[in-house]
């Protein structure tokens, strides 16, 4: 309730005509824009990749069980 609370004040406050004293350019939007994507990218990559390692990790194991049997049985089956 807090933090709806508070997003509506800083909408009210950020419409109000006396609040914007600063003009801001296209190039600077552009910019902000930009860097903004770049973080808001960097951390999902980072996100993603801290949740899929433990998934990598189990499937590799799964991977290396599969070869270690399939070898096991492939030397078990051998001609003599």
């Amino acid at each position: 309730m807090a933090g709806l609370l508070a997003f509506a004040v800083v909408l009210t406050l950020g419409t109000l005509p006396g609040a914007a004293w600063a003009y801001f350019g296209p190039g600077a939007g552009v910019t902000m824009l930009g860097a903004l994507w770049g973080v808001l990218l960097a951390v999902a990559f980072a996100l993603f990749a801290f949740l899929a390692w433990p998934i990598r990790a189990m499937l590799r194991r799964r991977r290396k069980a599969a070869e270690a049997a399939s070898g096991s049985a492939a030397a078990t089956d051998a001609p003599r």
